[in-house]
């Protein structure tokens, strides 16, 4: 198992593929398998570094909420480990809140920003408590209760389609420390509005047409921050376009990262 410790915590991560690195940051509650239908599409032309978040897939969680700085530190320090100047960074939903904050920590860093079903945005006050009802309700009853209520939330097909069956059984397997830290993580996150408009670099925004969580009206307004940035919605998708609508998603990716020069 390859894995990169960090402040004495050991953080499994995936190397898969040759060519452009791209750092791929998963969305909440999930992992890096997320990206399996990326990985087996587009591994023959780019290098995937996908980390499971602390406390997620095969990490260790580590104390205290998992804010989003935390997550970019964590990823930082794998491109250091793995001798890597700079790479295409890219987040889903809660990996996009990752991503802007490894561009916050070190934009020269990011050859490429890649944010997909995400906002720029910070939690308002109601926002932020349904986050801490979210953190107490997993601590004391387990994952299954955010599995009934945000699942539908997630795909367009339905809680009972294949990609929510997926889906299902990957949030199942989310440790209820991870979920109640990550919610109490990103309730802390900044707005980022102010980054996204300093970064000079090739971005790309996507957004499912049929989202919920963050409908295309948020992603418009992101994309609008970003000087000369690229907006694609995925049709028949809801907020995990990388998972629900495969194809269409990595048809987008890879003609972005193919105008990236390696």
């Amino acid at each position: 198992m390859l894995t990169v410790t960090v402040d004495g915590i050991p953080l499994h991560y995936q190397d898969v593929g040759q060519g452009l690195p791209v750092l791929l940051l998963h969305a909440f509650p999930l992992n890096s398998s997320a990206f399996d239908k990326q990985v087996r599409a587009l591994s023959s032309r780019y290098r995937f570094l996908l980390p499971d978040h602390r406390g997620f897939g095969q990490s260790k969680l580590g104390e205290g909420p998992t804010d989003m700085s935390r997550i970019a530190r964590d990823a930082l320090a794998l491109l250091d480990m793995l001798k890597i100047d700079s790479a295409v960074v890219g987040g889903v939903s809660m990996g996009g809140y990752a991503a802007m904050a490894l561009l916050r920590e070190d934009a020269g860093r990011v050859r490429g920003l890649v944010l997909v079903d995400t906002q720029a945005t910070a939690d308002d006050e109601a926002g932020r408590a349904r986050r801490e009802t979210s953190a107490q309700e997993a601590l004391e009853q387990g994952v299954e209760p955010l599995v009934q209520t945000l699942l539908p939330k997630l795909v367009a097909a339905g809680s009972d389609s294949p990609v929510g069956r997926e889906l299902a059984a990957l949030m199942r397997g989310a440790a209820p420390e991870a979920v109640a830290a990550a919610q109490r993580g990103m309730a802390l996150r900044p707005d980022s509005k102010d980054i996204l408009a300093r970064f000079a670099g090739p971005a790309l925004v996507v957004v499912g047409e049929h989202d919920v969580v963050t409908p295309v009206e948020k992603a418009k307004q992101l994309a609008a921050l970003i000087s000369g940035a690229r907006l694609e919605i995925i049709p028949g998708a809801g907020h995990l376009p990388n998972q629900e609508q495969p194809e269409r998603f990595n048809e987008v990716l890879d003609r972005f990262l193919a105008s990236i020069p390696g």
